[in-house]
């Protein structure tokens, strides 16, 4: 091939790279080895026709914080759906805890805990940009914002170590913070969970937890789209096992996991780096199901139903006890579960009066089981008769999620334990952990910094280091529409 550059992999990372390699008017060649693009941001009718599920990711909070999204200009090219409640948290008796956009009301609405919850995130939601500045680039980098890294490490410290649980009063304020550490899929309480679930929490005041119209696949729609207009081509169907079947190019960027790089390249690495992309450690997993509903899910309590994302798990303890299950090997009794309901702000998901339920739960890695009844008896529980609603599912485990996508090793959604080593030696200790020792070779991907979820940075971050040390452009290219 004789492209300027490749990228390898047309998921949201691999696809941000193109776009700022094909703007800085090089000649650009993605190959994908699926048929279809996206990689965990596809969107596609699972169930029965006319209902449409996000593959992988849905709410992308993320997304509206990426300094690469907001460059891009993604609002402007396509609807983003941003709810008036961020996410809930249903807890026994029909009560529920609510993180709304508006901190004030969400400070109301906690009661005694108002004010500890004010205390640890109003400065936050102010500095919001700062926080996103600090929580999206390599850890190894000098901070811009020393003072709202330091505020946000002080944060994750009260709420990442044994005493978490101190300045909460009341179960709701604690369990709606752990709904969203729990993300991470690490053990609680925890510095890396804490530092995660403080980021979507801070995001989800300043910014809200945004759904783009349609489905996750209208944002890779939208970059290949911009990749297309600026001259790049796309292949899908093509998987790149060796270096040699990208050779010629001056760049190749891999949207890849740091595993598999290690077996594209073989023996050329140098064996330290190659020691280190197969050390590399891959976390616990998730086990999805899909839902198609005769009506929304009905919860037992009104506020949860006005939001798209819902964490099921019951009070802080309980949650921390269901992650802990995994963490150890094992698949919790009860279990918690991230469930989204796209149709509270985009009824064009399902047919007029029906539903679409995406939702998962976490297990240990490499996992066959089925969690499907795991799943409904959990909503069930906060939602009763949430199972006569079901018209039909459709089930992947965390085996079926490596299968459809090999990035996601054992059925880990992050590609990567999001550890606090492994977010600072993201897969090795440096201050470009994109670039490899093999001239015009980089690492794109969620094995690389910032980490997981849909925001494109790991793409283009390597793309930039790629225009750098390269082809000597050191400006970033306009990426607007």
């Amino acid at each position: 091939m004789t492209d300027d550059a490749i990228v390898v992999g047309a998921g949201p990372n691999g696809l941000a790279a193109a776009v700022v390699l094909a703007r800085a008017g090089l000649s650009v060649r993605v190959l994908e080895r699926s048929d279809t693009l996206g990689g965990g941001a596809r969107t596609a009718e699972l169930t029965l026709p006319g209902f449409r599920h996000d593959v992988c990711s849905a709410v992308h909070p993320m997304g509206a914080v990426s300094g690469f999204f907001r460059r891009f200009g993604l609002d402007r090219r396509i609807r983003m759906l941003t709810p008036d409640v961020s996410y809930a948290h249903p807890l026994p008796g029909g009560r529920a805890a609510v993180a709304h956009r508006d901190l004030d009301r969400t400070v109301a609405d906690l009661g005694v805990d108002g004010p500890a919850w004010r205390s640890l995130l109003e400065a936050l939601v102010r500095r919001d940009d700062e926080v996103a500045q600090f929580t999206l680039s390599p850890l190894l980098q000098l901070p811009r914002h020393p003072a709202a890294l330091a505020t946000f490490g002080l944060a994750a410290i009260d709420q990442g170590m044994p005493w978490w649980n101190e300045r909460w009063k009341a179960e709701e304020a604690p369990a709606l913070l752990a709904g969203v550490m729990a993300h991470a899929i690490r053990p609680m309480p925890s510095m890396s969970a804490a530092a995660a679930g403080l980021a979507l929490a801070v995001h989800g005041h300043a910014r809200g937890w945004p759904l783009p119209e349609g489905g996750s696949q209208s944002i890779v729609d939208a970059m290949a789209r911009d990749v297309v207009e600026h001259g790049g081509v796309i292949e899908t169907g093509v998987e790149v096992t060796s270096l040699d079947e990208v050779a010629g190019a001056r760049a190749v960027v891999f949207d890849v996991t740091a595993r598999a790089l290690a077996d594209i390249a073989g023996d050329r690495l140098p064996p330290a780096y190659a020691r280190a992309l197969r050390r590399f450690r891959y976390g616990n997993a998730a086990s999805k199901v899909d839902f198609a509903l005769s009506e929304p899910v009905p919860w037992a309590n009104d506020e949860v139903r006005r939001t798209p994302t819902v964490h099921v798990g019951g009070t802080r303890a309980e949650v921390a006890a269901a992650e802990r299950d995994v963490a150890a090997g094992r698949h919790s009794a009860d279990p918690y579960v991230l469930a989204v309901q796209p149709g509270v702000v985009d009824p064009s998901r399902a047919p007029e009066g029906k539903a679409v339920l995406w939702a998962y739960t976490h297990v240990p890695r490499d996992s066959d089981v089925d969690q499907t009844e795991a799943i409904i008896r959990r909503i069930e529980g906060y939602a009763p008769g949430f199972r006569d609603t079901i018209l039909a599912s459709s089930t992947r485990t965390a085996k079926d999620l490596e299968n459809y996508d090999p990035n996601y090793i054992g059925g880990d959604i992050a590609s990567g334990a999001p550890s606090v080593a492994q977010l600072v030696a993201r897969p090795t200790l440096s201050v470009e952990p994109w670039r490899t020792p093999l001239r015009g070779v980089y690492l794109g991907s969620s094995s690389a910094p910032p980490g997981p979820s849909v925001h494109g940075l790991g793409g283009a971050y390597a793309a930039r280091s790629a225009l750098r040390h390269e082809f000597g452009i050191h400006e970033l290219p306009d990426l607007a529409p």
